[in-house]
């Protein structure tokens, strides 16, 4: 199995690493991530000008890995374009240190990123956790591995677009883990104005709204200290809706507490 990883915080973010270190074990991996941090860019896709990727020394030694002068979409697009070859059997994007829950998975670019895998024809997965310790994005390395194991056991179909969101918990105080959908209206962007000497500026501010309490919902989901996983591609106009396995959530939980201890 082969891997594209990406991510919207950065060639050398930490979560970025994490997640190359765990996904080794189970496949050979390629890295092609922005030069830079790029959150909150959603889907955006660079058209009127070049782009420049640069080979660069990776983290984890003997990974190949390319850093570009872009977006996390045109990481991906270029991955699969050019940099990393003929054979790509999943993209994975990640591990975003900020969740992506609600009306975020239209703005990020962990998002972004993921989906531009999925309309190219692979399995993608975008994975988060809160900002909060590094402790737990070992956690959701560990799940991402398991997740890409299934995939290419063809344990969960090969034509899936997931977001997956873990609390800011210990594995041993995570409840489980739940197939949810999108909470709707989670946030509402205001703006804000000052002044910099006479010159003024406007500040964007984001703010919650009333909460989503419907139980499917991701973001309910991690309030009760569960794993999210959102099957985005039920989202997305003519496209397949491959049902995903109804013991799929009690089955990985229990492999990724046997896999952690």
């Amino acid at each position: 199995m082969r891997i594209l990883v990406t991510n919207d915080d950065g060639i050398f973010a930490e979560g970025l690493w994490t997640l190359v270190r765990e996904l080794r074990n189970v496949a050979q991996v390629v890295v092609v991530a922005p030069d830079r941090e790029r959150s909150a860019i959603g889907t955006a896709v660079t058209l009127h000008r070049t782009l420049r990727a640069h080979r660069v020394k990776p983290v984890v030694p003997e990974v190949e890995t390319y850093s570009v002068e872009g977006t996390p979409a045109d990481s991906v697009i270029l991955g699969l374009g050019k940099l990393a070859g003929d054979k790509v059997d999943l993209v994975v994007s990640g591990i975003n240190q900020g969740s992506n829950l609600g009306d975020d998975v239209l703005i990020s670019g962990t998002v972004g990123a993921a989906l531009q895998g999925y309309l190219h024809g692979f399995p993608a997965l975008a994975i988060s956790v809160p900002p909060v310790d590094s402790l737990y994005l070992k956690n959701a390395a560990k799940l991402a591995a398991l997740l890409a194991k299934k995939i290419e056991s063809n344990g969960l179909p090969t034509n899936i677009f997931l977001n997956v969101n873990l609390p800011g918990l210990p594995l041993t105080k995570i409840e489980g883990i739940k197939i949810t959908r999108p909470a709707s209206k989670s946030h509402i962007n205001t703006v804000e104005e000052g002044y910099r000497g006479r010159y003024k500026y406007y500040w964007l501010v984001r703010q919650e709204r009333n909460k989503d309490m419907d139980e499917e919902t991701d973001i309910r989901a991690i309030e009760q200290g569960n794993i999210s996983i959102t099957p985005l591609y039920n989202n997305l106009p003519n496209k397949p809706s491959p049902p995903i396995p109804d013991n799929l959530c009690s089955d990985l939980f229990q492999e990724l507490q046997q896999y952690i201890k």
